[in-house]
């Protein structure tokens, strides 16, 4: 009978989840940089929205803490 080992299979399995890992937060710098640039150029509305996006996708899907932007600090001051 054949045995399942945790060799190859397990670890390519890991290379591709941290392959996606980077991916997504690379696309959370980019909507950063696009929250910030909304923001910069008066959208504030859009940024806003951008921004309780980026917070659930942080928070929620990626199980990290949401680090706040430049822009929701200066909205609440």
């Amino acid at each position: 009978m054949a045995r399942n080992s945790p060799g190859p299979n397990v670890s390519s399995k890991q290379e591709e989840a941290d392959r996606y890992r980077r991916a997504a937060e690379d696309a959370l710098q980019q909507l950063d940089w696009t929250i910030g640039y909304l923001h910069g150029i008066r959208k504030t509305e859009i940024s806003k929205a951008l921004a309780k996006n980026r917070s659930f996708i942080r928070t929620q899907l990626m199980d990290e803490p949401d680090e706040g932007l430049p822009v929701q600090q200066t909205d609440e001051t």
